[in-house]
């Protein structure tokens, strides 16, 4: 069983190659967005929107300090 399983492996991994690849045009730009009225310019495709990378404004510890006591951090039961 294991080597038909391989073969068509094999078989499916192989079928999808038609041609050779060959690099898109320079010329050819990337589709407009549906809701763009004009196409964007390459500055603004490249700039990253807020939430690619965004600011961490819930760290809870500004400095290092001692937590609180945590009256929920409970061993599990039975280990007492």
């Amino acid at each position: 069983m294991k080597p038909v399983a391989l073969i068509l492996l094999l078989a499916v991994a192989a079928c999808g190659k038609l041609g050779m690849l060959s690099p898109a045009s320079p010329d050819r730009t990337p589709p407009r967005p549906i809701n763009a009225v004009v196409p964007p310019t390459p500055a603004q495709q490249l700039t990253l929107p807020p939430q690619a990378a965004p600011d961490r404004v819930d760290d809870p510890l500004k400095k290092s300090e001692e937590r609180r006591d945590d009256r929920f951090d409970l061993p599990p039961p039975g280990l007492h």
